[in-house]
């Protein structure tokens, strides 16, 4: 039995071996086949020894000829054969094309990468990686070095010949990278979400937002509150305060567009949905160049720009509104992103609702009178729609449109001097907003941007008071158009160059009609403007430094505005940097308050144009300088700044005291510093920040000339505690304390004086009295939860206020003859203790 089972294992052996024998000796060195080929064919082959050594191939077929002979070394080897003659064929790698291909992986789940990037080194040829992670690349230099790159991972550089001769697809194992983006410099900033940028600004991470206090979502403009040096001092996101700035002095683009409206609820919630908006940068000083307008600040709101080919999407609600977003692939170069967001106060009354009504309706002409019957039809909605389209893997086409609008119906009944009045006012607020982009990579260095936006604002108020037959309206409407091409040079990963201009037209028109006494005025200007831009970026190692010139020209003026901006970072270590930051910039358009209580008090602001006469045009200029210390998930940052803006006018300002009727042009100054602390770890950040600011007003006719700003904050404190008890179960708590808003009141025993045919208040020096500080506390917490792998949720509550302190945030006097003194005292409030709650769906 022995003898058969060694018999049956020899011959298995010689098989074995013959077989192998026989595969090898097909095998044969190229070197070795190279000086047969010279002697069957008459020809010399001229090579380097070390390009041939250990290149083995099989034997070409004898009956082929020369020709063919060439083709096969050439599909059979990373070497290019080439005939100079008849007679001499050269042998290098120089000019060798190939065609490859590959497999992206994720190295530790080993599952697909589709989308990933793929792009030949110094070259604008590339491509993406399909649904299954395969790519493939024809024609490619045998030389080249391809740049494998994914969000998230770790780029690698694959050499093109190792991708070549291959059996099967080569497979690509990508890391997942822990690494931020260059352009962060502190990834965890207060919150999930919010981080540092390398030239200072703020930038919001929607997607990734944690939780703030008495936030129940990432609303954008309310959470950029807790920055320092950004207040409101009447409680709106609609007006938003950069460092003593007005809020029409803050530029607010959303993707790219100029919008002119930016909260719903008259101010008390952001207007832009954050689900679909996820990237908010916040720039207070050394703004790009390729940036105008905001004197005071730049907050540019982006969508996302990236074909995910992937259907998925979310919806939710609060205690005000519902909203749905959806991103919808279409094809692996086609993506629709869709977003829809409605209130249901219409027919739907909530704790919630019913305290923000009677915030914004405290200051309306009524408001001082017993109301008797009334009702009120209020509903507000947004919408927007993105279309995604990449023409190749250098072009691409973006189109975004947006609308935003407010609707109020509101008739009551009330009783004025013992007699029953009857009065309806409607009011609709929108803003809608269109851009398409055109993105060029022309090679690995320089591409472009071509962009094209329309933003058209519009308000139409009208009111009707039965008991006098008095119908009257008020038409507001900015209509801006923009064209813009930029460029980007970069020389090289540390040194780019960016370069444009701009066509801009504006047209702002007013309008105001009363039919008893019958009374009709409209006002229409249009500017158009132009400009020039260019800037230097560079980063190395620990220096960050932007220096941009901006050259305006204004047409209707023949006047032009150079604006320089400065940008620099120097880190001194790891843990210490110090930044300077200023800058030059402009702006054309204002808002004026032209009744303090008309149309319900709710929106008082009307946007105007400058006639550089009457109006000039804005001009500030600003410089910062501060020092941040970073290390061990500490993060300390001091900034002392100083802002001057020139060409403000008395109209514009809300006056609550004899100069809002006089049309006087001056300026504002102020200067001070923001403070900030933060402590983190993997469960808790905490934080304290602290401002402190001189803001003065100077007009010369007025006496005196010199004054308190209206949003003079001299003291703000804040402080917040975050922890996470778990992974998905989040609490927050903080408070704010600041000084009072600036007032005035009347003249001490002489509270009002004759003007004309009636009385009027007589006040005192402008803004000469404080309101008392403003405190409140405010709490969240969330809870997420998942249903599935692919489908996960979120609870979030919030409380505003949580003591019920009554914050006054604004004073000012009526003519009321059955009170003492004939005047009486009006004073508006901040929000009383506020629930809120969430409940969002993601998929």
């Amino acid at each position: 039995m022995n003898s058969k089972i060694l018999l049956l294992l020899s011959v298995f052996l010689f098989f074995v071996n013959s077989q192998f024998a026989q595969d090898s000796s097909k095998k044969v060195a190229l070197s070795s086949l190279l000086v047969d080929l010279e002697k069957q064919y008459n020809i010399k082959f001229s090579y380097s020894d070390t390009d041939v050594t250990e290149v083995f191939l099989e034997k070409p077929n004898a009956n082929f000829s020369l020709s063919e002979v060439l083709q096969f070394l050439n599909e059979s080897t990373f070497l290019q054969f080439k005939t100079l003659d008849n007679r001499y064929v050269t042998v290098s790698f120089l000019d060798k094309k190939i065609n490859i291909c590959g497999v992206i992986l994720d190295a530790k789940s080993k599952t697909v990468l589709p989308l990933c990037s793929i792009k030949i080194v110094n070259l604008n040829n590339g491509t993406t990686t399909n649904f299954n992670g395969e790519f493939t690349l024809n024609n490619v230099s045998l030389n080249a070095s391809l740049l494998v790159s994914f969000i998230g991972y770790s780029s690698q550089i694959i050499k093109a010949k190792d991708l070549y001769l291959q059996p099967k697809c080569k497979e690509i194992f990508l890391l997942e990278s822990s690494e931020q983006l260059s352009e962060i410099s502190i990834a965890k900033f207060l919150t999930t979400g919010l981080q540092k940028s390398e030239d200072g600004s703020s930038i919001l991470n929607t997607e990734k937002f944690g939780i703030l206090p008495g936030l129940i979502e990432p609303d954008i403009l309310k959470t950029i509150k807790i920055l320092p040096g950004i207040e409101s001092a009447s409680e709106s996101i609609s007006n938003i305060n950069v460092r003593g700035g007005t809020n029409d002095q803050n530029l607010m683009l959303w993707d790219g567009i100029k919008m002119y409206h930016t909260g719903h609820f008259f101010g008390l919630i952001s207007a832009y949905n954050p689900y679909l908006t996820n990237k908010v940068t916040v720039t207070k000083n050394g703004t790009s160049s390729l940036f105008s307008d905001g004197v005071s600040s730049t907050i540019n709101m982006q969508t996302s720009n990236r074909i995910t080919n992937k259907f998925s999407g979310g919806g939710g609600f609060n205690l005000l509104s519902t909203d749905a977003f959806v991103n919808i692939p279409v094809s692996e170069k086609l993506e629709f992103h869709v977003s829809g967001r409605r209130s249901f106060t219409d027919f739907l009354i909530t704790p919630t609702f019913t305290n923000y009504f009677n915030r914004s309706f405290q200051d309306n002409s009524v408001s001082s009178n017993t109301v008797n019957d009334s009702s009120t039809d209020f509903y507000f909605y947004d919408y927007s729609f993105k279309v995604l389209y990449d023409i190749n893997y250098n072009h691409s086409i973006r189109a975004s449109f947006i609308g935003i609008t407010n609707h109020l119906n509101y008739e009551e009944a009330y009783t004025s001097n013992n007699t029953t009045i009857e009065e309806n006012s409607v009011f609709k607020q929108e803003n809608l907003g269109g851009i398409i982009s055109w993105n060029a990579d022309w090679n690995s260095k320089f591409s472009t941007n071509i962009s094209a936006f329309v933003s058209d604002y519009n308000i139409d108020a009208s009111d009707y008071n039965k008991d006098t037959d008095q119908f009257q309206t008020q038409f507001n409407n900015v209509l801006e158009t923009e064209f813009k091409v930029a460029s980007k040079y970069e020389f090289s990963d540390t040194f780019h160059f960016l370069n444009g201009l701009v066509f801009n037209e504006i047209g702002v028109r007013n309008t105001t009609t009363v039919n008893a006494p019958t009374f009709s005025k409209t006002v229409k200007n249009v500017l158009l403007k132009s400009a020039l831009f260019s800037e230097v970026e560079y980063k190395k190692n620990n220096t960050y430094a932007r220096f941009g010139l901006r050259v305006n020209y204004f047409d209707k003026f023949n006047e032009f505005v150079v604006e320089p901006r400065i940008n620099i970072s120097q880190k001194l270590n790891n843990q210490i940097s110090l930044k300077l930051e200023a800058e030059f910039k402009n702006q054309t358009t204002t808002q004026k308050v032209d009744f303090q209580d008309n149309f319900l008090g709710i929106e008082k602001r009307r946007w105007i144009l400058s006639d550089n006469k009457n109006i000039p045009i804005v001009k500030s200029k600003q410089i910062s300088l501060g020092t941040t210390y970073a290390a061990n998930n500490f993060y300390a940052d001091i900034t002392g700044f100083y802002k001057k803006v020139d060409g403000i006018t008395a109209a514009n300002q809300g006056f609550y005291n004899n100069i809002q009727q006089f049309n006087s042009v001056g300026n504002y100054e102020v200067k001070g510093v923001e403070f900030l602390i933060n402590k983190k770890n993997k469960t808790i950040s905490t934080w304290l920040s602290y401002s402190y600011a001189v803001n003065n007003y100077t007009f010369d006719i007025f006496n005196p000339e010199t004054f308190p700003n209206s949003l003079d904050i001299s003291h703000s404190v804040s402080a917040a505690f975050n922890y996470s008890f778990y992974d998905n179960f989040k609490i927050s708590i903080g408070g704010i304390l600041r000084s009072g808003n600036p007032y005035t009141k009347p003249v001490e025993g002489n509270e009002t004086i004759q003007d004309g045919n009636r009385t009027i208040v007589n006040y005192s020096n402008p803004n000469s009295e404080r309101l008392e500080n403003f405190f409140r506390i405010d709490a969240s917490a969330s809870y997420n939860f998942n249903f599935t792998e692919a489908v996960n949720a979120i609870l979030r509550v919030g409380f505003t206020n949580l003591t019920d302190k009554q914050n006054t945030i604004n004073s000012y006097y009526i003519v009321d003859e059955n009170s003492a003194n004939n005047v009486r005292r009006i004073d508006n409030y901040s929000l009383p203790f506020t629930p809120n709650l969430s409940f969002r769906v993601r998929f």
